[in-house]
């Protein structure tokens, strides 16, 4: 079943599995093989480099839908606005408390320009 997804999104990405292997630094017949669905359980670190190559959820390569053409494509300044966040070591976990300022931030915002 991920296999299949990994394939799918694959090729709709217009990738070869020779380009996401090195993209997602995983060995080609590792990925060849999850593709294959001869090794079914890949690890949540393997998937989530792949679906970050891909430009997916992970939880969309986890879900049982099968209709993959429904995926939600993201933006690529938002993917490399997050690739930076990581790269800087800014955690998940500390996303939230940007998230607190951030709505401060608009709410200041809004209030000031109903002052207006």
């Amino acid at each position: 079943m991920i296999g299949k997804k990994i394939y799918s999104i694959r090729k709709s990405r217009g990738l070869s599995l020779s380009e996401l292997a090195e993209r997602a630094k995983v060995s080609k017949s590792y990925l060849s093989n999850i593709e294959r669905n001869l090794h079914h359980n890949p690890s949540i670190n393997v998937l989530e480099k792949i679906a970050l190559v891909l430009d997916v959820e992970l939880q969309e390569l986890l879900s049982s839908d099968e209709n993959t053409n429904s995926k939600i494509s993201l933006d690529n300044e938002w993917v490399d606005f997050v690739l930076e966040l990581k790269k800087s070591g800014i955690e998940k976990e500390q996303i939230e408390e940007y998230k607190t300022l951030i709505e401060f931030i608009r709410w200041k915002r809004e209030v000031s320009e109903s002052n207006k």
